[in-house]
């Protein structure tokens, strides 16, 4: 037995000696350079202890000490491998890892110890030389160590500082304002300073207590407590460092309920994104059916601005009470319309759409977050004027929202007589219940793609913004009547059958982002931005009689260039642009322009009270003759005939110029948007003269 136990003993004796020559293999310049340390150390201890002169005196003792620093590093040499020095990366070292340190230059100076006591009694080196040589040891062992993370020399930095590269263009990282400075936010931080493509940029840090205000972490500032976020928000401001996005460290529950929710609150209306870590424990399949699995996009990332402010206040005076009837209920823009309107508490709501799958998720939706608020819905499709006179006069809807419409370039370009049926015939039928059962008011959304059109899609929602104005201005005239709004703004984060969905499907597949052109650019904003403004220019244009005759643009910042886009979710989902997901570029479709504006040639714009909202002044075009087109739109639409439809349309729209186009749905040729120059004061078609323009308030008049 005793036998048996030694053939072990000597088995696991050999197994580490292994081991440990290995790992010493492998790290052979740091091992070299920790023996050259003990040696260097021991030397030093002496010197200290002697100083120069005091050696060069003693012969004797350089002699003991080239014995002894020959057997101290021996000793070392096999001490070091033994004690684990070389079985851990030290790039991940931590102060655990000190008791190594500790341990194998403690060991090391015993074994020193007692070597010398047995060789020469300790007569010829001092007992002091030992613990300096022992501390000089530590300290030169834990510097080699730290020369691993080098790297992290740039994390005590100022750090995250706003900064500009070489060809002069701004910093475009997201500012984040951190909420929490523990453990947590120590380790983001961390991974952010590591990460060279990183697409945040923290600002500031709040924390539960006020002990730290003052003080950094990670080179970040902590601002404030969290009850401080809107006074921080607005510190930032001042330095020109807005944060554009709220990060919880930890579970907001933990900073207290009361001041999380008031921070939720505040970051809702200043229109910051807040999001929250994901647990750094949590485990996911190691495999999965696609290689591209995305990480969470947050859409108000890709925008280089915050959301704009919102007063709710005015939207909930707009909507309290009332019978509230929304078109195209089941759309992106209509679901968020419905959410919104459902959260003021209106008497009840009417939701028509013409697709029954949108129709009944928004119906849905609005039974399991707003029960107690009437609805009801109606599968209608607005071209039949008859069906929505049934509606209207059924329910007598005192605010109307109408969204609906068809809205993709490249297929209402294929399908003018179907976009002119839906976007110019079926406005006008929902404007004309309005109208005829009283309503208060009816709110239209447009887009920027009527601005100069060269599409069907924008000249009709063009036709569709005439047809409003002209009704707005005859209930001026007459006095009577309902207010007849329209909303205009561009492209809409996220919305079915934009550039958003589009990419995310091709990220999933590994890519390419296919963008049309390098230079096309477009106005962006998110849905529930959009939709809160156009709800905020609503009622302000309602409460206090704003914007007669005017159309209400949102004010969009600077439009933004679509394969910049496509690279910010490359980054955002993880991925490097042009090494791991290749961005294509495969040209203009039919109908498309290089760049969309807020403002026609024609309109003339004007400053708006509302908050975030401009204003623009179109060119009317008086009510009989409009009405008489589009009993000639609707002819030629129902039967077929597109080239007497836009011959209609270019009556009407003098400068619309429609796209010839294949059989087969492509351009015949691609080409710039064509823009006229019209000299001012000229003849305009179909227009309310100066007498006209005078006698109705108008601007320019």
């Amino acid at each position: 037995m005793l036998w048996a136990i030694a053939e072990a003993a000597l088995d696991i004796g050999r197994r580490r000696l292994t081991t440990a020559a290995r790992s010493a293999q492998k790290c052979s310049a740091l091992y070299l350079v920790d023996l050259g340390s003990a040696a260097i150390a021991l030397a030093l201890a002496l010197v200290l202890r002697y100083g120069i002169a005091g050696l060069s005196a003693r012969p004797d003792t350089t002699v003991v000490l080239m014995w002894s620093g020959l057997q101290y590093v021996a000793i070392c040499a096999f001490v070091f491998p033994l004690s684990g020095l070389y079985s851990r990366n030290w790039k991940y070292g931590s102060i655990s890892d000190l008791f190594t340190i500790l341990r194998a230059a403690l060991l090391t100076s015993l074994l020193l110890v007692s070597l010398l006591f047995f060789s020469t009694r300790l007569s010829e080196i001092p007992r002091t030389v030992v613990p300096l040589q022992s501390l000089l040891l530590i300290a030169c062992l834990a510097a080699s160590r730290l020369s691993f993370r080098a790297d992290e020399i740039s994390l005590a930095r100022p750090a995250f500082r706003i900064a500009r590269n070489g060809a002069g263009k701004a910093d475009h990282r997201i500012p984040l304002l951190i909420v929490g400075a523990g453990d947590a936010a120590d380790l983001y931080l961390r991974a952010l300073a590591r990460d060279p493509n990183t697409t945040y940029l923290p600002v500031a840090c709040l924390d539960k207590t006020a002990d730290h205000i003052g003080m950094t972490l990670r080179g970040v500032p902590i601002a404030g407590r969290i009850e401080d976020f809107e006074n921080v928000v607005c510190e930032l401001q001042r330095v020109n460092r807005q944060p554009r996005h709220v990060v919880f460290t930890e579970a907001p529950s933990t900073f207290g309920d009361a001041a999380s929710d008031e921070l939720l609150k505040s970051a809702e209306r200043l229109g910051i994104a807040v999001s929250r870590l994901s647990q750094m424990t949590e485990l996911k399949r190691a495999k999965t059916e696609n290689p591209y699995e995305l990480r969470s996009i947050e859409l108000t990332d890709l925008l280089e601005r915050p959301q704009a402010a919102l007063d709710k206040e005015a939207i909930r005076r707009l909507v309290s009470g009332r019978r509230v009837l929304i078109t195209g209920a089941g759309g992106s823009i209509g679901s968020e319309l419905t959410s919104q309107i459902a959260a003021c508490a209106p008497a009840e709501i009417v939701l028509i759409d013409n697709t029954e799958y949108n129709l009944y998720a928004i119906d849905m939706t609005l039974s399991e977050n707003f029960a107690t608020v009437p609805r009801f819905s109606y599968l209608c499709s607005v071209r039949r004027s008859q069906r929505v006179d049934e509606i209207f006069d059924r329910h007598r809807p005192e605010l109307v929202f109408h969204a609906a419409a068809l809205k993709h370039v490249p297929m209402v370009q294929m399908n003018p007589c179907e976009g002119v049926l839906t976007n110019v015939i079926g406005t006008m039928n929902v404007a004309n219940a309005a109208k005829k059962f009283g309503t208060l008011a009816m709110v239209q959304i447009s887009t920027d793609k009527v601005v100069n059109s060269t599409s069907v899609m924008g000249a009709t929602k063009r036709l569709a913004e005439l047809y409003c104005q002209a009704l707005d201005l005859d209930g001026v005239k007459t006095a009577k009547g309902p207010r007849f709004m329209t909303v205009r703004f561009g492209n809409v984060l996220g919305s079915s059958g934009s550039l958003i969905p589009l990419f995310k499907r091709q990220l999933a597949r590994g890519g390419p982002l296919t963008v049309t052109d390098p230079c096309m650019t477009r106005f962006f904003m998110t849905i529930r931005e959009a939709v809160e403004l156009t709800l905020q220019a609503s009622a302000y244009g309602f409460e206090k009689q704003l914007g007669q005759g005017e159309i209400f643009v949102l004010d969009m910042g600077e439009p933004i260039k679509i394969i910049d886009i496509a690279r910010r979710m490359i980054q955002l989902a993880g991925f490097t642009p042009d090494r791991e997901i290749e961005i294509k570029i495969i040209g203009c479709r039919p109908g498309e322009k290089l760049f969309e504006e807020l403002f026609d040639e024609t309109d003339k714009r004007i400053n708006s009270p509302v908050p975030g909202v401009l204003g623009a002044v179109p060119d009317p075009i008086p009510l009989p003759t409009l009405s008489d087109a589009f009993t000639r739109l609707q002819r030629h639409a129902e039967r077929g005939n597109e080239k007497g439809l836009k011959a209609v349309m270019r009556e009407l729209l003098p400068r619309y110029e429609p796209e010839p186009v294949h059989t087969n749905g492509h351009p015949l040729q691609e080409r710039t948007p064509l823009r006229r120059n019209f000299a001012k004061g000229g003849p305009r078609r179909n227009g309310y003269d100066k007498g006209a323009r005078k006698e109705l308030g108008l601007p320019g008049s």
